[in-house]
C-alpha cells in the first residue's frame, strides 16, 4: 500500500472522530475517540516522515502522545473501584 494511501487513511480517522465529536455520537473521552485520534495521527504521522515533512512529524508526534495519555487517564479511571461514580 503506498504512502499516500496510508496517510490518507489516517487523516480520514482523524476527520471522521473529529465530526463524530462534532455531532455529539463519540465523546472527546470515549476510548473510542481516542483510539481513532491515536490510529488517524500514526497513520499520518507515517506519511509526513516517509514524505520528510518534519513538522507534521513533530505534530502527528504530539497529537498521537497526547490522545494515548488520555486513553491511558480514562481507562485507569474507569477500571477503578473509586471512581466517583454513584453505585
Amino acid at each position: 500500500m503506498s504512502p499516500l494511501v496510508i496517510g490518507s487513511i489516517g487523516v480520514g480517522i482523524l476527520l471522521l472522530a473529529f465530526v463524530l465529536n462534532i455531532l455529539k455520537r463519540l465523546d472527546e473521552n470515549s476510548p473510542a475517540y481516542l483510539v481513532m485520534n491515536i490510529a488517524g495521527a500514526v497513520l499520518s504521522g507515517w506519511y509526513a516522515l516517509t514524505s520528510d515533512i518534519i513538522p507534521f512529524v513533530v505534530l502527528e508526534t504530539v497529537w498521537a502522545g497526547a490522545a494515548l495519555v488520555r486513553l491511558v487517564l480514562v481507562l485507569s479511571k474507569k477500571s477503578s473501584p473509586d471512581s466517583g461514580e454513584p453505585s
